[in-house]
């Protein structure tokens, strides 16, 4: 289990030692070599059991106390298999502004925060793994970014270190306060627990905190602003990685802490995230009918997703929070693969307008317009995709809360988010209509046609992660029948 974490790491720090020593394909190859190998490690942890539970601070009680189970297996594997994927794309897309060793190097640094805060069963370790990733995502945003604006690639930069900093605040502040009153850091003991032995005033600030510090980093609606200008600026590899990882590691915060720990403070928040997830998936549906770059568009149809996660998690159910964890891992494969191809396209259009005219893909790029169709149709919610499970489900969690909780105002939230899922369906055929068809651009105004097929080593992780896709649509069982088990353990009395 170790190994998963630190192999990552010692390999990322050795590309960013190299610097312009190594070519962007030995780079990418190196990294996609120690993604596949951490990958492989991750497996093998979760499949033995693999636990590594020794002293870190003894004054203190904290230990490095590191193990995945059916919650967080499949993320740890996710965020190896996307950070794979992001570390092929280099080969067609050499990232400017450094190094492509420097480059990989913050992709794979930024791997071993993701594994280390999955496999992390001590709360403050937690929050250790997490602040990890956040160096490497900021070198990735500021220093590899859209080379065409540098203003808006420093704002982007810097709104990502104010909010997500200003998330890891509370979250820390939250942590030193359940760990103080618990006197454990061991979340296994405080998931055990369930709050016992805290006061109902002491649960609500904790979860106030944490819900809040965690809201920010997913982000859900209002505190969602920095996400669009960071995925528009970063690179092609960098919005697979910030999508598909670190938003999951939000999300998945949100599981381990406020709602296994302190379950009746949690309670009291809940009405209020679940009317701020369903506001973000009308709010980013509504933006995405009227966004005119591709890539800020999936950029905002992330944040209606990630709202039916939030909802999800607010209804506090089994159900709930089965739907939850499912739409979250759905939602990773599903980003990675509409990242990969948008960024593709964009590098190959040199811009990613709607309103330029362009020839459809169907005829210049029809392989990369298939892998477009698949993520729209799995982004809409169609059944038989991945993204269909997570959404309906969330929805009909909604409708019967868990105790306590108020039913009209879940109710209420269900009938928006239906609306939500809608106008996802509105916007994806949208872009279809645009990019795949071709309308509303006459032959007479198109450019000459040039090749845009993405290069090889761009179709095959993407042909790979589409496969994904269609596999969790068909067999939600896959994913369900691992999570459930831990997801009992962890969440439910």
């Amino acid at each position: 289990m170790g190994l998963a974490c630190v192999l990552p790491l010692l390999v990322g720090a050795v590309l960013l030692g190299a610097g312009t020593e190594l070519s962007g394909r030995v780079a990418s190859r190196v990294g996609l070599a120690g993604s596949l190998v951490t990958a492989a490690l991750v497996a093998v942890a979760w499949g033995s059991g693999a636990v590594i539970d020794i002293p870190w601070l003894p004054a203190l009680d904290l230990r490095v106390h590191l193990a995945l189970d059916g919650i967080s297996g499949p993320l740890a594997l996710l965020a190896a298999g996307v950070t794979a994927a992001a570390c092929s794309t280099v080969l067609a897309d050499t990232p400017r502004g450094g190094s492509a060793a420097t480059f990989v190097g913050a992709l794979l640094i930024t791997l071993a925060g993701a594994v280390g805060t999955f496999a992390a069963r001590d709360a403050l370790l937690f929050v250790v793994a997490f602040e990890l990733v956040l160096v490497p995502m900021w070198v990735l945003i500021t220093r590899f970014g859209d080379d065409r604006d540098p203003v808006a690639r420093r704002e982007a930069g810097a709104r990502f270190v104010l909010y997500t900093g200003l998330g890891s605040t509370l979250m820390l502040l939250g942590v030193l306060l359940l760990v103080s009153r618990a006197g454990t850091g061991d979340l296994v003991a405080l998931g055990a627990g369930r709050g016992q032995g805290l006061g109902t005033g002491v649960q609500v600030t904790v979860a106030v905190l944490l819900t809040l510090g965690l809201a920010i980093k997913v982000p859900v609606w209002p505190l969602h602003s920095w996400l669009p200008m960071a995925h528009t600026t970063a690179p092609t590899a960098g919005s697979m990685v910030l999508a598909a990882v670190l938003l999951k590691m939000g999300t998945y915060g949100l599981v381990r802490l406020p709602l296994a720990t302190v379950p009746e403070g949690f309670a009291r928040v809940a009405p209020v995230l679940a009317v701020c997830g369903a506001i973000g998936i009308v709010w980013g549906g509504l933006v995405c009918l009227v966004e005119r770059e591709l890539k800020r568009l999936i950029a905002w149809s992330s944040i209606a997703h990630m709202g039916f996660v939030a909802l999800a998690l607010a209804t506090g159910s089994a159900t709930g929070v089965a739907a939850a964890l499912y739409a979250n891992l759905a939602h990773g494969v599903i980003s990675a693969l509409l990242f990969l191809v948008v960024g593709g396209l964009k590098h190959r259009w040199g811009d990613d307008d709607l309103g330029t005219a362009r020839s459809p893909l169907r005829e210049q790029a029809p392989v990369t317009g298939l892998l477009l169709l698949t993520g729209l149709a799995a982004g809409l919610g169609l059944p038989g995709l991945a993204g269909f499970w997570g959404e309906i489900v969330a929805v009909v969690a909604a409708l019967s809360p868990a105790d306590g909780r108020p039913v009209p105002l879940f109710v209420g939230c269900a009938v928006v988010a239906a609306v939500g899922a809608a106008l996802a369906a509105a916007y994806s055929l949208r872009v279809a209509r645009l990019v795949w068809l071709g309308e509303g651009s006459d032959d007479a105004d198109r450019p000459a046609t040039s090749r845009a097929e993405l290069a090889r080593s761009e179709l095959v992780p993407g042909a790979v992660l589409a496969l994904v896709v269609v596999a969790l649509g068909v067999a939600p069982g896959l994913v369900l029948a691992v999570t459930d088990p831990a997801l009992g353990a962890a969440v439910t009395r």
